[in-house]
């Protein structure tokens, strides 16, 4: 670059799935060569890939040693990272607005700040919708982040450690779980709840009797659970989960959450000790109409086949936060195969975008839905590219595409020889680590 001329700025709002995989591959492509400056930003200082949060809430996971420094990733492959929550753009100036940083005990640590853009993209993710029922947020838990994850696996733990220490019998109704939402979080979380739980008792938990102690629920408003997936994958599900014993409550709509339950439309009460909120999903509130760019009913920005804005053509959005809509009126579905094919598009559309060469549209392709169902069970079906066709799959087959998906996230993100390695080392370590964290 000639002297005197200023580098592009590229910057990245959101760390996610997406985010952070278009920040490595701009950074090795773009910033390693100095031909442009990325910057990622979050409100976290580190990246957990989010389907994995429900492993973290029934305590299978360990979030700690799971996750990625930003820090780290940013000096490994060419961008930086800064720690901070977008809440606001201005255009007219392009430069994104950064809140200040709060510790615990709300001191400030980073203030307000702006940075720059020539190029920016918002991949902020999204949310739990609770669409303003009443109660959500009092009494139950979100699954949007490692730290809520977290924070529902220590009350799991707690109330598990009181009933098996209490002289007197576990109380029908003491250790329920309802689970509002039967899409895959719900469905998964129920399955990996009931095999933690089992470990738990197997460590000598001995008070606790799995299938007596703990009654799991889930609530759907749709006529059947997994409503987003194919008739035959859902009444697979079903079958597993009623082989676990999860009951299963569907066309029930939740108007109303109190503490020991939840109240549906029809004037059913279900009695719950705990309850998770996973009922569907929104972008970001702070994205709503923000600086006049298009957004729909979930605060979505609306994007074009480039995935650029509709009413700016220097700010692009991917991921669960940015709406699409395909060639059959449906928006692209707000999953992570979607994130990681946008962010492959996007690197090379900015890559051409600073060449001057017209973007290449972005086109979703669907290679399934796999559903984990505990620890040794998946159903899932296959199809587009893969095998012309589509295929339901189940079992030991459906588990390891299902482990794949998380293996192209990190090939994505360090390569196959270090992701090989990663999981040769998590491979050999299994027989020294403990299958549920205890705390």
């Amino acid at each position: 670059m000639a002297p005197g001329v200023q580098m592009h700025q590229i910057v990245i709002v959101g760390g996610g799935a997406g985010g952070l995989e278009l920040a490595t591959r701009l950074g090795d492509r773009l910033g390693r060569k100095k031909r442009a400056h990325v910057t990622l930003i979050d409100a976290s200082p580190s990246h957990l890939w989010k389907p994995l949060l429900y492993e973290v809430a029934a305590g299978s996971l360990d979030s700690y040693a799971e996750r990625l420094e930003y820090l780290a990733q940013g000096h490994w492959h060419g961008f930086t990272f800064r720690l901070g929550r977008m809440d606001g753009l201005d255009r007219e100036n392009k430069q994104v607005n950064v809140a200040p940083t709060l510790d615990e005990n709300g001191t400030e640590i980073i203030p307000r700040r702006s940075f720059p853009y020539d190029t920016l993209i918002i991949a902020v993710g999204s949310v739990a919708n609770d669409f303003g029922v009443p109660g959500v947020a009092e009494h139950c838990v979100m699954l949007d982040t490692p730290e809520q994850a977290r924070e529902f696996h220590r009350r799991h733990i707690n109330a598990c450690l009181r009933a098996n220490t209490q002289t007197d019998a576990v109380a029908p109704g003491q250790l329920t779980v309802g689970i509002v939402g039967a899409g895959a979080t719900g469905v998964e979380l129920a399955a990996e709840l009931h095999d933690t739980t089992r470990e738990l008792s197997s460590y000598g938990m001995d008070h606790i009797e799995p299938d007596k102690s703990l009654k799991l629920l889930l609530v759907e408003a749709s006529d059947r659970i997994l409503p987003g997936l194919p008739p035959r994958l859902s009444a697979a599900a079903a079958d597993r989960l009623r082989e676990l014993g999860v009951e299963m409550h569907v066309d029930e709509r939740v108007v109303e959450v109190r503490r020991d339950g939840m109240l549906t439309a029809s004037g059913k009460f279900i009695p719950a000790s705990m309850m998770v909120w996973s009922a569907g999903i929104k972008a970001p509130d702070f994205l709503r109409d923000m600086a006049g760019l298009e957004t729909n009913r979930i605060n979505q920005l609306v994007v074009r086949p480039t995935l650029q804005t509709t009413r700016d053509d220097d700010v692009f959005a991917l991921g669960d936060c940015a709406a699409l809509a395909m060639p059959d009126g449906r928006n692209v579905p707000p999953r992570a195969q979607a994130a990681h094919q946008q962010a492959g598009t996007m690197a090379k559309n900015i890559c051409r975008r600073m060449a001057g060469k017209p973007l290449k549209d972005y086109a979703y392709r669907d290679y399934g839905s796999l559903v984990a169902l505990g620890r040794f069970s998946t159903v899932g079906n296959l199809m587009g590219g893969l095998t012309g066709g589509s295929i339901m799959i189940e079992g030991a087959v459906a588990r390891l595409v299902y482990w794949s998906l998380h293996k192209m996230h990190q090939i994505a993100l360090h390569g196959w020889f270090k992701t090989a390695l990663t999981a040769y080392a998590h491979f050999i370590s299994t027989p020294t680590r403990a299958r549920i964290k205890l705390h």
